[in-house]
């Protein structure tokens, strides 16, 4: 897909550049749409949108900076959306180096073909639009945490998939809550009772048992 992408924008920046030199080279503007849409052939020595002229070397090998990093970073791609994005950034990357190394003055001091005009913005070209579009698409790919490799991050530590739990645990379903009655049950203590001994029951109608020495003692029987 990155390949697909990077070729298709490559070849419509060739292809219009070639165009528009051909066709608008040395004659007046276009002015479509009422004056909206103005086709314009223009040479470029600096940057996109004409930033930075007469640092034409600079920017060639910034640009050819960005191609080598662009297909270094595209051996960890496993996201196709920043496999497109990634397409648009080298597509056009490409198309405004090519002009940079094989165009006039003289190698790698080439200036850029740029045609397109709308009302109080610089004239640009495909490429440009490629790289600004390739661009936008990154920052938003990044807000939403989606990785190069394909995976997603969130604002949570390690949680990668979103669920409220760790990265590789999987949320449970609740635990069953107790019954009410069981919990009261835990709350009541049992009554604390003085330790008996001689295994003497304890008494029935709920009075404490006679002190020693109070109970009636019956009279022993003397024998003749």
């Amino acid at each position: 897909m990155l390949i697909a992408v990077a070729l298709a924008a490559l070849a419509a920046d060739i292809v219009s550049k070639t165009v528009v030199v051909a066709t608008l080279q040395d004659r007046a503007p276009v002015r479509l749409l009422g004056g909206l849409l103005t086709l314009r052939e223009t040479r470029n020595s600096g940057a996109a949108f004409s930033i930075g002229t007469g640092y034409t070397i600079v920017f060639t090998v910034i640009a050819c900076g960005v191609v080598v990093a662009i297909l270094r970073t595209a051996r960890n791609l496993r996201s196709l959306p920043w496999a497109v994005c990634l397409g648009l950034l080298l597509g056009g990357a490409i198309g405004n180096l090519l002009d940079r190394l094989f165009r006039a003055p003289a190698p790698l001091k080439g200036h850029v073909v740029d045609w397109i005009e709308f009302p109080h913005y610089p004239v640009f070209n495909l490429a440009d639009s490629a790289i600004v579009c390739g661009g936008v698409l990154a920052v938003v790919l990044a807000a939403r945490g989606l990785q190069i490799d394909g995976t997603r991050l969130t604002g949570k530590d390690g949680d990668e998939d979103g669920d409220g739990e760790p990265d590789g645990s999987a949320a449970g379903p609740p635990a069953a809550e107790e019954p009410p009655a069981a919990r009261d049950a835990k709350d009541v203590k049992a009554p604390e009772t003085a330790p008996r001994t001689g295994g003497e029951p304890p008494p029935r109608d709920g009075t404490a048992s006679p002190a020693a020495g109070d109970e009636d003692v019956p009279a022993r029987e003397e024998k003749p």
